[in-house]
């Protein structure tokens, strides 16, 4: 367990070693969008923060290998972009989404926020503290991703674990072709952790258009959300 104050100490240091120079005056590939999927929150919970650890003021954290997920959202030219909201969601250890029509919703760990956004500050940067994502029946462990700028969606993604065996059998990420690595990070062990804590990067390049909507079914590229 850590305090609040420890958490929000923690959040900007790890968004600060974050970045990785090098990154300007070069274009660079946009990340690779995918599909929204059926369980984005429909009713977003009262706690929307960027730690999906904790609930409010709740004192019992969720269960899971917690994780500092960091990253950047950077324009094509490389150039960071500031006052994004970057949103994550993903199921529980249970596999369960914060959705009515999850499948196993009696199984959800009440305690997993399931849910967070971060406004990217100057540099770009965001941080999350939440859980090394799990399969569940049909998937390979991935995180929900979507960019927003002025209530404009400018990217869903999702983000996969390396080296996963789930990877190879899953649509999704198999369709990416050689684009995989551009949406794939490493869970790695933080070594200064006694707690077993783990950290992972993602680098989000993005256009500075919205994204065209996909028409192919529900959940498929949504229209922004009113925020």
């Amino acid at each position: 367990m850590v305090s609040r104050r420890d958490f929000v100490s923690r959040a900007a240091w790890i968004a600060a070693v974050s970045a990785t120079p090098g990154l300007f005056a070069r274009d660079l590939a946009k990340t690779p969008r995918t599909t929204e999927g059926p369980f984005y929150p429909d009713k977003l919970p009262l706690d929307t923060d960027n730690d999906l650890l904790i609930i409010t003021d709740g004192v019992t954290p969720a269960l899971g290998e917690i994780t500092h997920l960091t990253g950047r959202v950077l324009g094509l030219d490389g150039a960071p972009m500031r006052n994004c909201l970057v949103e994550i969601w993903q199921c529980d250890q249970q596999g369960a989404y914060l959705h009515s029509g999850t499948s196993n919703v009696e199984k959800r760990d009440r305690n997993f926020q399931g849910y967070g956004r971060f406004l990217t500050d100057p540099e770009g940067r965001y941080y999350f503290r939440t859980i090394k994502p799990v399969a569940y029946p049909g998937r390979t462990p991935h995180i929900h991703f979507a960019v927003n700028r002025d209530k404009e969606r400018l990217l869903t993604t999702q983000l996969f674990v390396k080296d996963d065996p789930g990877n190879a059998r899953d649509g999704i990420y198999k369709s990416l072709g050689d684009q995989q690595a551009a949406v794939t990070a490493d869970f790695a062990a933080m070594k200064e952790s006694k707690i077993g804590e783990l950290a992972a990067s993602f680098e989000i390049i993005v256009g500075h258009t919205p994204e065209e909507p996909d028409t192919r079914g529900p959940g498929r590229g949504a229209p922004p959300r009113p925020r």
